[in-house]
C-alpha cells in the first residue's frame, strides 16, 4: 500500500498525548507523551491535570512523530482524532488541535471512536481484521465485548461493565495492597510470585446469561479479605492476593469472550485496551481459544495502551472505505457510543 494516504492520528482521551502516523496498515511513527507521573501522587487521573498536560505536549509530540517518520507536515494527507469517549477536557484539546492541523494543511479531518480505534490498531501488527470478529476491550475506563463485522462502519455492542471496569478494579486493588498507580502492571508483576488458586474470590456475573461484566463486588471482596486479616494481626502475602484477584478478573473476561464467540458463531477473537497487556490474560485467553478452536489476536503491549497509532489506523480505514470526512464543527463527546465509529 505504498500509494495509500499518510494519516496523522491524535489521541488525548485520558492521560497520554499520543501521535501516530500510518500509511495503510504500515506504522511509521507512534510517539507518546504521558502525564502518568503527574497523576500518581493522587492515586488516579485528575482531569484538569491531564488537559493541561495535553496542551503542553501536543506540539512537541507531533513534531517528534514527524521526525521519527522522516516526514514533514506537507506529507500528511489526512488527520484523524479521538472525538470520544473519554475525559471531556482532554478530548477538547485533541479535537481542537486536529481541526487546526487539518485546516492549516488543507486535508480531510476524521473524528473517530476511541474504542473502535483499539480494535483497528491490531491491523498494524497482524494485517486486515477478519470479518466478522469479536473484540474484548479492557482498560481503566472500559470493559466491553463487541461484534465487529467491519471496524470502519459496523460495530455492535454485545456487553459492557455495569460498574467498575477491569482496569479500574486493578487500580483500586493495587491501592489496597500498597502497590503504586497505575495498578495493572504492578499487580501483574507481583502475581508472578503468587498462586492464583490460593484465595477464592468471587466471579461477578459469570453465569448470568448476559455478556456484561461486574468487578465492583470483586474489588470489595479483596478489600474486605485484606482488612479481616489485618484486623487479626495476620501478615498479607501480597503476591497471592494479587494473583488470586488477577485470576478472578481474567477468568471472567475470557469466559465471556468465548461465550460471545460461540453465541455468534465467530472464530476470531481480538483483545485490546490497556489491560490486554496483562500477561495472565494473554496466556489464559490463548489457552482457552486453542481449546475452543478460536483464533486469538492481541497487539503487542505498546499498541494496547492508548496511543495515536490506533487513531491513525482507524482513520486510514475510513479513508480507504471512502467515508465522508468530518466537518470542522465536530464536538468532543465524552460519552460517544461504540456504535458511532465516525463523527
Amino acid at each position: 500500500m505504498a500509494d495509500a494516504p499518510l494519516v496523522l492520528g491524535i489521541e488525548t482521551s485520558c492521560d497520554e498525548t499520543g501521535i501516530g502516523i500510518v500509511r495503510g496498515h504500515t506504522l511509521l511513527a507512534n510517539t507518546i507523551a504521558s502525564s502518568m507521573d503527574e497523576h500518581a501522587r493522587f492515586g488516579g487521573v485528575v482531569p484538569e491535570v491531564a488537559s493541561r498536560a495535553h496542551l503542553e505536549a501536543m506540539t512537541p509530540t507531533v513534531e517528534a512523530a514527524l521526525a521519527a517518520a522522516g516526514l514533514t507536515f506537507s506529507d500528511i494527507d489526512a488527520v484523524a482524532v479521538t472525538a470520544g469517549p473519554g475525559l471531556a477536557g482532554a478530548l477538547l484539546v485533541g479535537v481542537a488541535a486536529a481541526k487546526s492541523y487539518a485546516l492549516g494543511l488543507g486535508v480531510p479531518l476524521y473524528g473517530v471512536n476511541h474504542l473502535a480505534a483499539h480494535v483497528a490498531v491490531d491491523q498494524l501488527e497482524h494485517g486486515p481484521l477478519p470479518k466478522p470478529c469479536v473484540a474484548l476491550l479492557v482498560s481503566g475506563g472500559h470493559s466491553s465485548l463487541l461484534l465487529v463485522p467491519d471496524v470502519a462502519s459496523d460495530v455492535v455492542s454485545l456487553g459492557s461493565t455495569v460498574d467498575d471496569a477491569a482496569g479500574e478494579a486493578f487500580d483500586k486493588v493495587a491501592r489496597v495492597l500498597g502497590l503504586p498507580f497505575p495498578g495493572g502492571p504492578h499487580i501483574d508483576r507481583a502475581a508472578r510470585d503468587g498462586s492464583g488458586t490460593s484465595i477464592t474470590f468471587p466471579r461477578g456475573k459469570i453465569d448470568d446469561g448476559t455478556l456484561d461484566f461486574s468487578f465492583s463486588g470483586l474489588k470489595t471482596a479483596v478489600a474486605r479479605w485484606v482488612e479481616a486479616r489485618e484486623a487479626q494481626g495476620e501478615s498479607i502475602h501480597v503476591p497471592d492476593v494479587a494473583a488470586s484477584f488477577q485470576e478472578a478478573v481474567v477468568d471472567v473476561l475470557t469466559r465471556k469472550a468465548l461465550q460471545a464467540c460461540r453465541k455468534y458463531d465467530v472464530h476470531d477473537l481480538l483483545i485490546g485496551g490497556g489491560v490486554a497487556a496483562n500477561s495472565r490474560l494473554r496466556a489464559l485467553a490463548q489457552e482457552r481459544c486453542d481449546a475452543a478452536g478460536v483464533r486469538l489476536r492481541v497487539p503487542r503491549p505498546g499498541l494496547c495502551t492508548d496511543n495515536g497509532a490506533m487513531v491513525a489506523a482507524l482513520g486510514s480505514d475510513l479513508v480507504a472505505a471512502g467515508v465522508t470526512p468530518s466537518t470542522l464543527e465536530i464536538p468532543a463527546d465524552s460519552s460517544l457510543p461504540i456504535t458511532t465509529v465516525h463523527v
